[in-house]
């Protein structure tokens, strides 16, 4: 394993799934524990280890592989110390999940098994790869065109409309964002937004929020355009993993008429951790988390 941890949060029935990215292997490895839990259904981390410890030792009467393919690894824990835990890879998981008649168990594994391949976890890999990557320096900040390269980026060969601000009228929830006709005019005005103050930048982010250029992939392309005006106009960026999706949602839905709410919520959760590589992917674990569907 590398030192620096890439560290993926996945969610299942809100329910946290922690994964850390080995380099050496090329691979995910998944917290034990955390399936454990939600597929049991149970909150008490005491149960949970219980339990798997019981299964455990069942597995290995049983003579099975499973418990020979865990391995052990550091997760950050509630009282932010690191703890050595439990921790299968892809198919260690799916072996796992066997163990659990219902269909609960088989709803999770069909979400495990699907998720990286669908056009969000293909589009969630592709922003892992932006912190990486040198692009992510030569995006314009604070500016349509640099949304456009974010978008494009995320996007590109999965939308054939990556990066390309849209020509049609969308809505959503009943809510009309900026008429097409218009767009262009719009997102000069919004370019031209000033960014100096945290009061400013979230402005300017509710501002092209109610723009929505693309097609799709809106915020999940804005989120990370707000992150870069932040580090380059006042040092910050957003912990996201402080900002519940419905507490998300319900301020965004109000920011166009009342964004007081949506200021708070950010300011409350700004760090000055703007070059962590784990604080950028678990913000990309939870801005793509507020798009999944409930």
């Amino acid at each position: 394993m590398t030192r620096k941890q890439k560290i993926s949060i996945r969610f299942f029935d809100d329910r946290e799934v922690r994964a850390v990215w080995d380099e050496q292997n090329a691979k995910w490895w998944f917290s034990v524990l955390d399936i454990v839990a939600l597929l049991t259904g149970q909150d008490d981390y005491t149960k949970t280890r219980n339990y798997w410890k019981y299964l455990k030792a069942k597995l290995k009467k049983e003579n099975s592989g499973l418990v020979s393919a865990t391995t052990q690894l550091k997760l950050l824990a509630s009282d932010g110390k690191q703890y050595l835990t439990d921790m299968l890879d892809y198919s260690g998981i799916i072996a796992l999940g066997r163990e659990f008649p219902g269909k609960k168990a088989n709803r999770f594994m069909d979400w495990f098994s699907f998720s990286d391949e669908s056009l969000d976890g293909k589009s969630k890999t592709k922003a892992y790869a932006l912190f990486e990557s040198s692009f992510i320096n030569s995006i314009e900040v604070g500016t349509t065109k640099g949304l456009q390269q974010i978008h494009a980026y995320l996007f590109g060969g999965l939308y054939d409309f990556a990066g390309q601000i849209r020509q049609k009228n969308i809505s959503k929830g009943g809510f009309q964002f900026a008429v097409s006709r218009f767009l262009g005019q719009t997102l000069k005005e919004i370019d031209a937004m000033p960014e100096t103050t945290l009061d400013e930048i979230v402005n300017k982010y509710v501002e092209m929020n109610i723009a929505h250029p693309f097609m799709e992939g809106n915020g999940r392309s804005a989120r990370l355009w707000l992150d870069l005006i932040l580090k380059k106009r006042i040092q910050k960026c957003v912990d996201w993993s402080k900002i519940g999706k419905r507490d998300y949602m319900n301020a965004m839905m109000l920011s166009p008429t009342n964004d007081s709410v949506l200021k708070s919520l950010l300011e409350n959760a700004l760090t000055s951790k703007i070059n962590d590589r784990e604080m950028y992917m678990k913000g990309i674990d939870y801005s793509y988390y507020y798009e999944e569907n409930d």
